[in-house]
């Protein structure tokens, strides 16, 4: 998977985002996209190669790995990185429709000053205020699901050494060892903890731009009284 092309495009978001929002994507970037691609897939490189059972019954040994695990760590920690970077992708499109209908309103005509759109400074309020909150809000979405999805699919969060299995066409209840299993558990808790900051992270800045838009509204209404 091309990371730097997601790294590219997130990073067009960043200038759009409040302090807590960069400090979010600081985090995606470093914590988690860096640490899957420089460490975490060669730790689950030979996974299923190491994936020993104490049989030699031809497609024991597959059926069993693909009981146990039905789904890689690092390709489940990919998608959960997809899903999760694409609600901040809403905010750059927002912007990119605002600035394309300002200059669709200055070739119909209208005086718009377009060095002062391009530098123009993008305030979270209105319309893209909603579209925000809402990429924070199902962004939190997205980071419970996968954390629960990943406690559903591998029965908790520590890898085993042993597991037992007596699937077909396995002879008989068989012995399979996982490989590097603590290393495993060190870096899948790793990850869920990096998930867990992020989520902290969506909380602060959600309740951050609702009191502050809160805070704007007894303004207004003391200005018209």
């Amino acid at each position: 998977m091309d990371w730097g092309t997601l790294q590219a495009v997130l990073g067009g978001v960043n200038k759009h985002s409040t302090s807590i929002g960069k400090i979010w994507l600081t985090v995606l970037f470093i914590f988690r996209i860096m640490i899957l691609v420089v460490a975490a897939e060669r730790v689950w490189g030979d996974e299923q190669q190491d994936f020993v059972c104490n049989t030699l019954q031809p497609g024991c040994r597959n059926v069993c790995y693909d009981h146990f695990f039905p789904i890689s760590h690092i390709r489940l920690w990919a998608l959960q990185l997809i899903f999760v970077s694409t609600p901040a992708l809403l905010v750059a499109m927002h912007v990119a429709y605002t600035r394309h209908e300002k200059k669709r309103r200055f070739r119909n005509g209208e005086k718009i000053d377009i060095d002062e759109l391009k530098n123009e400074k993008v305030h979270i309020r209105g319309p893209l205020w909603w579209t925000y909150t809402s990429s924070i809000f199902f962004r939190i979405v997205f980071e419970a699901v996968f954390m629960y999805v990943f406690y559903y699919m591998y029965d908790g969060y520590q890898m085993p050494r042993l597991v037992k299995c007596n699937a077909w066409p396995c002879p008989n209840t068989v012995d399979c060892f996982v490989s590097r299993p603590t290393e495993k558990t060190t870096f899948t808790i790793f990850m869920l903890a990096v998930s867990g900051i992020c989520m902290m992270l969506n909380l602060a800045e959600l309740c951050y731009l609702v009191i502050k838009i809160c805070m704007k509204e007894p303004r207004k209404t003391t200005v018209l009284k």
